[in-house]
């Protein structure tokens, strides 16, 4: 095992410093709840970079936490395929919607329950209201027993007033509970896994209602529907600016350009790269120095070239031939042999 996978995979352990709380690592926290999850990348140089040789065998480094391990979920191929894990405080803001997912599931329970009563109630409203009548007396008993005014009950003036509600209006009633609890499954569902569809759900879904609990708010203040209009507006708040709803602070995009920025692989890659730059660097220089080398060197052949098309100093130009004008000689053509001599005349 090399150097740098020892000190990668036995990291120095964290020094507490005094007066201060040691911080939570998410990311071991999760890995400690799920497993961990390596990944080997086709690229050579980066596939050397996340692993290593121990006595335990070969170990690969966790996505999440960045410990070198020998199990846990492990995959391969390019590393633009990896997955996209959360990591520290990714993993620390899916455990906070998991509690508003928590919390969306136990309305769920009390709608669903409250819409399952008002179907019953419907079906045997006759019965139910005789076995009220009957055992109202003792109800009101118990009312002075505890000191509360049976007249002024809220309780017992709901049950009053849903005895003179139609059939009709139960049917109505109970489909409506029932959807909204539906609703509410599936906000949980999607809060629960962390899906995009799920946000984007809760996000809508509790943005229907606002408007409705402030017109409540405005009828009567209760603490009860004050903090129900609260949950609902952080949550609405939270999930729009953090997971980036919306294009907000640049969107699905931004959000998984972050994340990636997070990864281990990236990480990684960002090392590599840094440790090649020199390299590349060096290379550069050399190979402007060749071209620096080549283009003296062709200077001096062209200088050369022109030093030898010159004429020597001190000698005259060869002469330009021109073209004579003179009349060219006579030349006296031979005597045959068989001509007549003349002879020249004599004077008289």
């Amino acid at each position: 095992m090399t150097s740098r996978g020892l000190t990668e995979a036995c990291p120095e352990p964290r020094r507490e410093r005094p007066g201060y709380p040691q911080e939570v690592d998410w990311s071991l926290f999760s890995c400690a709840r799920k497993g961990h999850v390596t990944y080997a990348p086709d690229e050579p140089a980066l596939r050397e970079r996340l692993i290593a040789q121990t006595a335990g065998g070969t170990a690969w480094q966790c996505l999440r936490c960045g410990a070198f391990v020998t199990d846990g979920q492990h995959g391969s191929g390019p590393a633009a395929a990896a997955p996209l894990v959360r990591r520290g405080k990714e993993i620390r803001s899916q455990l906070i919607l998991r509690v508003f997912a928590v919390e969306r599931f136990l309305r769920f329970l009390v709608f669903g329950v409250a819409a399952y009563g008002v179907w019953r109630f419907r079906s045997d409203q006759a019965s139910i209201e005789r076995a009220y009548n009957n055992d109202l007396p003792a109800i009101r008993t118990l009312y002075r027993d505890l000191g509360f005014d049976v007249n002024h009950s809220r309780l017992l003036g709901l049950i009053h007033e849903s005895f003179a509600l139609t059939p009709r209006t139960l049917t109505y009633l109970a489909i409506g509970l029932a959807v909204y609890a539906v609703i509410e499954l599936v906000e949980s569902v999607g809060l629960w896994l962390g899906q995009r569809w799920g946000e984007y759900f809760a996000m809508v879904a509790t943005s229907i209602f606002l408007p409705y609990e402030v017109y409540d708010l405005t009828v009567k203040v209760t603490w009860l529907r004050v903090a129900a209009f609260v949950i609902n507006l952080l949550l609405v708040i939270y999930l729009v600016w953090t997971r980036r709803l919306f294009g907000i602070r640049g969107g699905k995009q931004a959000y998984e350009a972050r994340l990636r920025s997070e990864s281990v692989i990236d990480e990684a890659q960002a090392a590599l790269a840094a440790e090649q730059a020199p390299h590349g660097a060096e290379q550069a220089t050399h190979a402007a120095e060749q071209a620096t080398h080549a283009a003296e060197q062709a200077t001096h052949g062209a200088e050369q070239a022109t030093h030898g098309a010159a004429p020597p100093t001190g000698t005259a130009p060869a002469p330009t031939p021109t073209r004579s004008t003179a009349t060219a000689p006579v030349t006296a053509e031979p005597a045959r042999p068989d001509a007549p001599e003349r002879t020249p005349p004599q004077p008289r």
